[in-house]
C-alpha cells in the first residue's frame, strides 16, 4: 500500500472517529440532564413530561432499529471515552443536585437497586432461572452486617464480606432444593423461601422482631464519618452524598462483574441453560454446578446491598425486607431488559424514581406506575434494551 493510500485512510477514519466521540458525549451527557431534570422538578406535568419524551425515544428507537444499532456501534468503537465520561458524570452529579439530601437519597436507593436488579439478571436474564428470593438475600445481608456492627462493634468494612458470605450460604441452601424443580415450581421455592426468611426475621428476638434493629453506626473511612457533610472546593454537600459514592463504587463493581461472567464460559454456560437445558446437558454442561453458582452470585452481590442499605438508614426492618421487594426487583428486569446489562440499570432507576415523582396521585401513584411500565412494555415488548446476540469473533 502507498504513502496516498494510507494517508486518505487515515483522512476516512478521522470524521468517524470524531462522529462515534460525539454520539457517545451527547447520549451521556442528555442521558445526564435528563435525569436531573426528572429528579429535581416538583411539578407534576414536568414529570409527565419527560417521561412522554422517554417514552417517544424508545418509541424512535423500535421503529428506527438502525438508529439504536448506531448508538451501540459508537460505544462500542469509544468504549475508553464513554467510561471515562461516565465516572466523570457520576463523581460530578451531586454537585449539580442543589444539595437535595431528597434526591441524594433517590439516587442510593435506585443505585442499590440496580444491584440487587443485576444480581437477579444472573439468574432470570442469563439463566432463564426466576428466582423471588433476592429481596430476602438483601435482608439478610442487612441483618448480618447489622447484628455484627451492633452486638460485636465489627467495622463496616469487615462486615460487607460476613454479610456476603452468610447471604452465600443461604443462597446455596435455596439452590439444592430448587435443583429438583423447574418453570413455575421453582418459583414456587423460591417464594417460599422469601416468606420464610421474612416471618423469621420477624419472630425471632435477636433480630429485634418486628421493632427491627436501630443504631447502627455510620461507616468510616480514614477519619471521616459518613455521617457527616462532605467539604470540597468550597463545596458542602450533604451526608448522603457519602452513601452515593459507595453505591456508586458498588455499581461498578457489578457492572465489571456481569462483563466479566457474560464473556466467560460460566455466562456461556448459562446462556445455554436458557436456551435449553437438555441440550446443555449432552453438551457436556454440568447444570447443577451452573444453576448453584447462578444462586451463589445472586445472593452475594445483594448482601452487599444490603450492608450499605443497613448502614445508611441506620434502622432496618422486616418490612423492609417484604415479598414485594423481590417482585418490584424482577420487573426492574424485565422492564429494563433481561441479559443486557444497560437496560437493568436504566429499569432499576426508572421503577425507583418513579414513584416517588407520582405521590401526587396518593394512593393511585402505583396504579399510575403500572400503566406507565406496562405502556413502556407496549414501545419495546421485549424491554427497554432488548437482550443483544452474542458476538463470538475476536476479542477487541
Amino acid at each position: 500500500m502507498s504513502q496516498t493510500e494510507i494517508d486518505t485512510d487515515v483522512l476516512a477514519i478521522r470524521p468517524a472517529f470524531a462522529t462515534n466521540a460525539a454520539i457517545v458525549t451527547a447520549v451521556e451527557i442528555g442521558g445526564a440532564v435528563l435525569l436531573g431534570a426528572f429528579l429535581l422538578t416538583e411539578k407534576t406535568a414536568i414529570t409527565v413530561l419527560l417521561l412522554a419524551l422517554m417514552g417517544a425515544i424508545f418509541a424512535l428507537m423500535q421503529v428506527r432499529p438502525q438508529l439504536e444499532e448506531r448508538i451501540v456501534s459508537a460505544f462500542h468503537d469509544q468504549r475508553r471515552l464513554a467510561t471515562a465520561l461516565g465516572a466523570l458524570l457520576v463523581l460530578a452529579y451531586p454537585f449539580f443536585m442543589q444539595g437535595s439530601s431528597y434526591v441524594l437519597h433517590l439516587l442510593i436507593v435506585a443505585q442499590l437497586y440496580a444491584v440487587l436488579a443485576l444480581a437477579l439478571n444472573f439468574q432470570l436474564g442469563s439463566a432463564n432461572i426466576p428466582n423471588f428470593a433476592t429481596g430476602a438475600s438483601y435482608g439478610i445481608g442487612a441483618y448480618t452486617s447489622a447484628l455484627l456492627a451492633i452486638h460485636f462493634g465489627i467495622s463496616f468494612w469487615w462486615t460487607l464480606p460476613a454479610s456476603a458470605v452468610v447471604a452465600t450460604i443461604f443462597g446455596f441452601l435455596l439452590g439444592f432444593p430448587s435443583m429438583r424443580t423447574k418453570d413455575s415450581y421453582l418459583a414456587l421455592v423460591t417464594i417460599a423461601f422469601a416468606i420464610v426468611i421474612h416471618q423469621l426475621l420477624n419472630n425471632f428476638s435477636w433480630t429485634g422482631g418486628a421493632n427491627g434493629l436501630v443504631g447502627i453506626p455510620a461507616p468510616t473511612l480514614f477519619g471521616h464519618s459518613f455521617a457527616r457533610p462532605i467539604e470540597i472546593f468550597g463545596f458542602r454537600l450533604p451526608s448522603q452524598a457519602n452513601f452515593y459514592y459507595l453505591s456508586a463504587v458498588l455499581v461498578g463493581v457489578s457492572i465489571i462483574a456481569a462483563k466479566r461472567l457474560h464473556d466467560s464460559r460460566v455466562g456461556l454456560a448459562w446462556n445455554a441453560l436458557r436456551a435449553d437445558p437438555l441440550a446443555a446437558r449432552c453438551q457436556g454442561i454440568d447444570i447443577v454446578r451452573y444453576k448453584m453458582l447462578a444462586f451463589g452470585v445472586d445472593a452475594f452481590l445483594a448482601a452487599f446491598a444490603g450492608t450499605i442499605y443497613a448502614f445508611y438508614v441506620s434502622y432496618i426492618s422486616p418490612d423492609n425486607f417484604t415479598f414485594l421487594v423481590s417482585v418490584t426487583i424482577m420487573t426492574m428486569v424485565i422492564v429494563g431488559g433481561m441479559d443486557n446489562t444497560l437496560g437493568v440499570i436504566i429499569g432499576a432507576f426508572l421503577l425507583t424514581i418513579l414513584p416517588e415523582k407520582l405521590r401526587i396521585f396518593s394512593d393511585y401513584r402505583l396504579l399510575f406506575v403500572g400503566i406507565v411500565v406496562i405502556l413502556f412494555l407496549i414501545l419495546r415488548p421485549q424491554g427497554l434494551f432488548p437482550q443483544r446476540a452474542r458476538n463470538y469473533g475476536a476479542h477487541q
